[in-house]
């Protein structure tokens, strides 16, 4: 039986680019008069070339040899904290301390020195058995089979879903966890794909490294429920609904590469057995995991 899972990218975030908080944005789910086809006009850049999310071809993508193992500092403990859980009206932000003290870093798999800070995850995700992941793989998207026991690594985030219910809500957590529990195992950070690309909201800088992880993080049924149950912003003294499908259409490739690290999966013209693209399909999941990574100066 596959469980339901976390499709998780990390995004290298350069010190200057951030998204346009302003309420003049929204999904089509929220509004479709304030939707991504209508974000190019309040962010240009959002209408220009190298953008995210992306569909990730598996004949297309390139074997790159220096895309290694990467390397974690801190990941294995609890930080001090505390860390911050926002409901902001587009996602669900945990936001982690990426001070001058921070020993969240990563380095290795063919990224530029010096080191990356960890600043925030955030979440996308879909309705209930629709897909709600941003990339994907050979074009599946699909939602797939849920397990029943809930990832106890993900308990402190789902727990705190209840305490951010309204936009701009945020509540600090009572306790931090180390962040390796929320990403796959060894063997599945060996498979990833990088390509340059755009922040995936409005000021859709093409600004960033993208690294999409092939392998998910297993999630229980319940816990997606949590997340699709948040109330997204709504017109004053109106209801509040849930905010379902927080996530931007796939855009053009047009002629960038994608590069695929020693482990990850490719495929050649050839017919390829069901098994393997099952396996492959594993990441294509109803949630989204987005780890935002920052330079050190």
């Amino acid at each position: 039986m596959r469980s339901q899972g976390f499709a998780l990218t990390f995004l290298i975030v350069p010190l200057l680019v951030c998204g346009d908080s302003s309420d003049t944005w929204c999904y089509d789910s929220q509004d479709p008069k304030c939707g991504p086809t209508h974000w190019k006009e309040m962010a240009p850049a959002c209408g220009g070339p190298a953008q995210s999310p992306i569909n990730i071809d598996l004949h297309l993508v390139q074997r790159d040899p220096t895309l290694g193992p990467f390397i974690f500092q801190g990941y294995n403990s609890a930080p001090a904290g505390p860390w911050t859980l926002e409901n902001n009206g587009h996602t669900v932000v945990l936001h982690v301390d990426a001070g001058p003290q921070s020993l969240l870093e990563i380095r290795g798999a063919g990224l530029p020195l010096p080191a990356y800070r960890a600043l925030q995850l955030h979440f996308h995700w879909g309705g209930p058995g629709q897909a709600g992941s941003e990339h994907s793989l050979d074009g599946q998207r699909r939602p797939m089979e849920e397990q029943d026991t809930d990832n106890a690594n993900f308990s402190t985030l789902v727990s705190g879903l209840k305490n951010v219910s309204q936009r701009g809500a945020s509540v600090n957590l009572t306790s931090t966890f180390p962040l390796a529990s929320l990403l796959p195992g060894t063997s599945s950070l060996l498979r990833y794909y990088r390509y340059a690309g755009s922040l995936t909201t409005p000021g859709c800088q093409p600004a960033v490294v993208w690294t999409v992880f092939e392998d998910p993080v297993p999630i229980g049924r319940a816990q997606v429920a949590q997340f699709q149950t948040v109330p997204q912003a709504g017109l004053p003294g109106s209801s509040p609904t849930p905010l379902r499908e927080n996530f931007r259409p796939q855009q053009p490739l047009g002629g960038r590469r994608v590069l695929a690290s020693f482990g990850a999966s490719i495929r050649a013209a050839a017919s390829v057995p069901t098994a393997f693209l099952a396996h492959v399909h594993g990441a294509l999941l109803s949630l989204g995991l987005n780890l935002w990574l920052q330079q050190d100066p």
